[in-house]
């Protein structure tokens, strides 16, 4: 004998007697065409007032009722797996800055009219030249340098987690800001410091997919933010304005020895302030240890 289990949709035969394969066979031949000894195609036709045995009918409906199953039941629609579930890694947890390139200027403050490899306009430029520390404070504007478009290039560590299963939430102890990456349409208006983030996960294209397309083993976060409050790409007073586009790549590599590197290639188009797009790339660490986590406010020095 034989039996189907369900489970979840999906229909399994278990211990197929050979009366079920013989069954298979029946059908095949009732409903096929095939080829005969000399090569022609030929075909079955039944003739009329011929019965099936009632074993065989019964075997036929449980066939097709196996078959529909097997196909997941085309006729209910399934819903898509959520961002969260469908994350290519795990980006969540407590990370650090690993200040390799670039160090006096983002471990320190820099000069004033410092900005070197930056590719300004002359706007830009014009801006930077006259920075005042001491203005931003006095109209309460010492977050600038904190904002979306440069806060990462800060010496600071980061916590990520998932607040819901359509949006991450990043969070940092240095000027204690709180970025929110949503998945699916836009919610909010943005014009704050951290501007409008939409996420979605990017794959690669694999390298031989042809046609039918494909993707590479492997993905990335990607992020793509808008409406920022104008800031500051450097804390000496380099500008980016409000029509600022800041995009994002986030990846996770696991190294020897249980550590984890998250890297984060970034590009600024600002078409009023750059005279070309700016790209960077911060590398941060992860650490098991919460208890260096220190919140600080924004300074403007």
């Amino acid at each position: 004998m034989w039996s189907i289990a369900l489970t979840k949709g999906t229909a399994m035969v278990k211990r197929p007697a050979q009366w079920l394969i013989d069954l298979v066979t029946a059908t095949i031949l009732l409903t096929s065409r095939w080829a005969s000894p000399d090569g022609v195609l030929e075909s079955v036709q039944m003739k009329p007032g011929l019965r099936l045995p009632a074993t065989l009918m019964i075997g036929l409906a449980a066939c097709s009722v196996i078959t529909h199953a097997q196909q997941g039941g085309r006729g209910v629609p399934q819903a898509p797996p959520t961002a969260r579930a469908s994350a290519p890694f795990d980006l969540t947890g407590q990370w650090v800055s690993l200040i390799t390139e670039d160090w006096r200027h983002r471990q320190f403050t820099p000069p004033k009219g410092d900005y070197a490899s930056l590719p300004l306009s002359p706007a830009g430029r014009k801006i930077a030249d006259n920075w005042d520390p001491a203005r931003d404070e006095a109209a309460g504007e010492q977050c600038k340098a904190y904002g979306a478009a440069g806060l990462l290039r800060l010496p600071i560590r980061l916590r990520i987690a998932w607040q819901d299963d359509t949006t991450l939430k990043l969070e940092t102890d240095a000027g204690m800001q709180a970025r929110v990456f949503q998945f699916g349409a836009a919610q909010g208006s943005g014009g704050d410091w951290q501007g409008l983030s939409i996420a979605s996960w990017d794959y690669p294209r694999a390298a031989f997919a042809g046609r039918a397309g494909g993707s590479a083993p492997g993905g990335s976060l990607k992020v793509i933010t808008t409406r920022m409050k104008p800031g500051y790409l450097r804390k000496n007073g380099v500008p980016y304005s409000a029509d600022a586009v800041l995009t994002e790549y986030f990846d996770r590599f696991d190294g020897p020895g249980g550590d984890s590197l998250l890297v984060i290639t970034t590009e600024v188009v600002d078409p009023e302030y750059l005279a070309t797009p700016y790209w960077t790339s911060q590398q941060f660490k992860r650490e098991n240890d919460a208890s260096r986590w220190t919140p600080t406010p924004c300074t403007a020095r």
